[in-house]
């Protein structure tokens, strides 16, 4: 099933041709589908964003926050039995992530809630001293194996946290920004979940 990307900038950059180079289909929709460059040697196709919308199961938005909703006005009927993995952030908002307008402008589609928790830098590189740096994610049951599958493609460990919760990934967020950006600590950041067994 094909991955469209919808942005075509770093972070949906870095996804798309990771999603490529590890064997998923992929496109990115681009309102300017004639540059091809964003794909690299990925893989990857390079469509617009109404082709990339027709031919994708699965499609991962990564445009700016304030282009969201737009985007789901002009796009949400042929969003229904899709799903949506939200990987835009508000930042400065009260709520960062765009479940509200996904269920709003395309209530037959599915969300889930990625890649938003993270500087990009640790999607193009996501090992720290040969460990894989956690993605948490929530999503619905049914689609916690396709989700993981991306995460897993871009080389992160991928971290459930539920259907729904996409306020607890947000909260993961939050503290990264307060530990990059607040305490200084840079962009190249990243979390591992430690248990017991």
């Amino acid at each position: 099933m094909t991955t469209a990307v919808i942005g075509t900038g770093f972070v949906g950059g870095t996804l798309g041709r990771a999603f490529a180079r590890a064997g998923i289909p992929t496109v990115f929709g681009s309102r300017h589908p004639e540059d091809g460059s964003v794909a690299g040697s990925s893989g990857a196709e390079v469509v617009s964003v109404g082709a990339a919308v027709q031919s994708a199961g699965t499609l991962v938005l990564t445009q700016p926050a304030a282009a969201v909703e737009d985007f789901l006005r002009r796009y949400g009927d042929a969003l229904a039995g899709r799903l949506v993995v939200d990987a835009t952030n508000d930042v400065g908002r009260p709520v960062a992530h765009k479940a509200r307008e996904v269920a709003k402008y395309a209530p037959g589609a599915r969300y889930a809630r990625a890649f938003n928790t993270l500087g990009g830098e640790n999607f193009a590189d996501p090992r720290f001293d040969g460990i894989a740096a956690d993605l948490f994610f929530s999503a619905p049951v049914d689609d916690r194996a396709a989700v993981e599958e991306l995460i897993a493609a871009v080389g992160l460990r991928p971290m459930y946290v539920g259907e729904g919760q996409e306020d607890v990934v947000d909260g993961v967020l939050r503290l990264w920004f307060a530990l990059a950006v607040g305490q200084g600590h840079g962009r190249e950041l990243a979390f591992r979940t430690l248990s017991r067994p």
